[in-house]
């Protein structure tokens, strides 16, 4: 534990601090005996404003000065103060990772808040999307902290420089943040990309250029005739270029941008600190992105593992517990898209289909037993009444540790066992000591508990004959009793383990969206009727829901915007392309952002999109029909000069190629409701 200052309430953060070693140590312990591995952990405590500023920061100390954290810092205070968003605490995704603990949480607060924060860090630690930002570098090196301290001390030396003007800094990020969701977040991260060097603009008077080098009349007129000349403007420059479309637009304009020049009326070449700021804004958009990508993920797992060490493993004491209750029901109630309960929902309902799926495949391997009679001739309560954990295992105790003993060893950690004889371990406050992972598992076994009883007897029929039909048939069982001996008990964690490192949102949701999850949670679909003007439930089919929901988290929830030619028309003028997907842009924006990458690029932009556009007489139509006017699709472009803004129709043949006709994970189908 640490102060985060050393100001005089220093004393009273060092006795928080102090009281809180052990349940830091312990809920590390606990963590690491549930099969998480996560980062070494430095915990600090902060006061409210403190919190706050941490908020605005991203969950840093250090970021380089801007407007944007003072815009945040004041919207997380207001939220403190009247939408009764009090915030318990915050982690960073580092090597070790931070977390810091408001000063003001009560004790069971504080547990919560430890609990949640080591699973967080596991979920840093091992999956495999956030390897994607420190792949190939050594642990030393993974130190996101100490590279956005270079970075806020790199721009505030930018800023106090007298030959650079401070708000043309500002600028610039602002130019830099309006594409930070505009990378290629699939791609390992590179600070430098390998790619072809910036292609020259073509100079419409090349002559001219030519002047510039103090050559004869004679040399240029024997040299650099005129059939030269025009090889030079038709060939100098590809025609298209990149040669694929190229997601990281960040890293295109990088490379490939140059700034304008209000005087000389053209575009120039960038300053070094122009690329250095450009660099520095790519290199954090990566960092992170993978806690864009995986925040239901994460945000559930935390929620999973500090409710089992919370509640399942007594980690909050008797006179903790309801305050505890209380903190996680409100995290878990709020309103709108809540990644929390969403992301809980989705890792309990992995545990629960794995380890039913592992009980039915034993079930189908007993003598008489197959998919088409195993509903009418087994006892699922039976069925469940076996799978109970044994009393000596479900209620450890100083008292019951002699009948441990006589459970299977892969259950019990003997040497643990030992040291609680010997009065080394507290046994009463921590039963868990003396278990395994797989003891553990045993102990926790999801089916059977209270709100997952009847989920072993909701298999449908099609379910059993997929399981059954491919079902090798190594083994044979003689009874149902016997069956249930051979199960996996730790199969659901294990699952849960797997999905955790593979995963993002995207496949998270794909994969495990189900009708049946659907269903048994009632999500369902509503979308705004042009008809009436009102909103209105649209759906509540698992197709219709989960496309809903796998577009909100597609591209972090933001347009898929692409490079597709840095010569537009030959002419050294930027194309973009939204790869749409049945949602249009806000047109108000884009063309905000167009004017913003104009001064990124140094030369015209280009952006082409569809749009649906409704005629004004078939809503009216619609109205009196009770029915919604059906739009149609047309394209448009966006050009910005530097002076206006314009937009135009296109034909549909230009734009045709931007329109999702699969599924894949940047853009999703046309068919997909806006």
């Amino acid at each position: 534990m640490r102060n985060s200052n050393s100001n005089a309430d220093r004393f009273r953060k060092q006795a928080i601090a102090t009281d809180l070693e052990e349940p830091v140590r312990e809920a590390r312990n606990l963590a690491q005996k549930l099969g998480l591995e996560p980062y070494p952990v430095n915990y600090w405590i902060v006061d409210y404003d403190e919190m706050n500023e941490l908020i605005a920061y991203g969950g840093f100390q250090s970021r380089y000065p801007h407007w944007r954290w003072g815009m945040q810092y004041d919207k997380q205070r207001k939220q403190g103060q009247y939408g009764g968003g009090k915030a318990f605490e915050i982690v960073n995704n580092d090597n070790p990772a931070h977390a810091f603990l408001q000063e003001s949480n009560t004790l069971a607060d504080q547990k919560a808040v430890i609990t949640h924060v080591e699973a967080h860090s596991d979920f840093f630690a091992n999956n495999e999307w956030f390897g994607l930002f420190t792949s190939g570098r050594s642990d030393e090196e993974v130190d996101a902290a100490a590279m956005l301290e270079r970075h806020a001390r790199a721009i505030d030396e930018y800023m106090s420089d007298p030959e650079i003007d401070r708000a043309e800094v500002e600028k610039w990020i602002d130019h830099c943040l309006s594409l930070e969701d505009n990378i290629d977040q699939h791609q390992v991260f590179e600070r430098r990309l390998d790619v072809d060097g910036p292609v020259e603009e073509i100079d419409e008077d090349v002559a001219e250029k030519l002047d510039e080098l103090g050559l004869s009349e004679e040399i240029k007129g024997e040299v650099f005739d005129d059939e030269w000349l025009e090889k030079l403007e038709g060939e100098d420059v590809p025609s298209n270029f990149p040669e694929e479309p190229q997601k990281d637009v960040l890293s295109f304009v990088r490379e490939h941008g140059k700034q304008y020049d209000e005087d000389a009326q053209r575009a120039v070449e960038m300053e070094p600190w122009q690329r250095d700021v450009l660099d520095m804004m790519r290199a954090e958009a990566y960092y992170f992105a993978a806690q864009k990508m995986t925040k239901v993920m994460n945000e559930g797992w935390a929620a999973y593992w500090e409710s089992a060490m919370m509640t399942d493993e007594g980690f909050a004491g008797d006179d903790e517990f309801v305050n505890y209750a209380d903190h996680m029901a409100k995290v878990l109630g709020s309103g709108g898209l809540n990644p929390y309960s969403l992301g809980l929902e989705l890792w309990e309902y992995v545990e629960n289909t794995t380890n039913r799926r592992e009980v039915l495949e034993r079930l189908l391997r007993v003598e008489g037993i197959s998919w088409r009679n195993l509903t009418d001739v087994v006892d699922f309560e039976a069925v469940l009444e076996t799978l109970e954990p044994p009393e000596a295992l479900a209620s450890v105790d100083a008292d019951g540790l002699a009948e441990l003993e006589e459970l299977p060893d892969e259950w019990v950690d003997h040497e643990a066992l030992e040291r609680a004889r010997e009065g080394e371990i507290d046994v009463d406050r921590y039963p868990w000591k003396v278990l395994t992972y797989e003891g553990l598992a045993r102990r926790h076994y999801s089916l059977v508990k209270r709100q997952h009883r009847g989920f072993l007897a909701r298999v449908n029929q099609n379910e059993l004959e997929r399981i059954g039909r491919y079902l090798f048939d190594d083994e044979r069982y003689e009874s149902v009793e016997e069956a249930l001996a051979d199960v996996e008990f730790t199969a659901g964690w294990d699952r849960m383990y797997d999905v955790r490192e593979s995963h993002n949102d995207v496949t998270f949701l794909d994969e495990f969206l189900t009708q049946e999850f659907i269903t048994e949670n009632n999500y369902f679909t509503y979308e705004h009727s042009q008809a009436t003007g009102q909103f209105h439930v649209a759906s509540d089919a698992a197709e219709d829901v989960k496309k809903k929901l796998l577009l909100q988290f597609t591209n972090f929830g933001k347009p898929t915007i692409a490079v597709y030619d840095g010569n537009y028309n030959n002419a050294n003028e930027l194309l973009l392309g939204h790869q749409y997907n049945g949602v249009m842009l806000d047109l108000g924006q884009a063309r905000e952002t167009v004017k913003r990458i104009f001064e990124l690029w140094g030369r015209p932009v280009n952006l082409l999109t569809i749009v649906k556009e409704v005629d004004e007489h078939d809503v009216e139509v619609a109205k009196r029909r009770n029915r919604e006017p059906e739009p149609e699709e047309r394209g448009k472009l966006l050009r910005y000069d530097g002076d206006e803004v314009t937009i135009e129709d296109v034909p549909w043949e230009e734009v045709e190629h931007l329109a999702a006709d699969d599924v894949d994970y940047d853009t999703k189908p046309e068919e997909w409701l806006a």
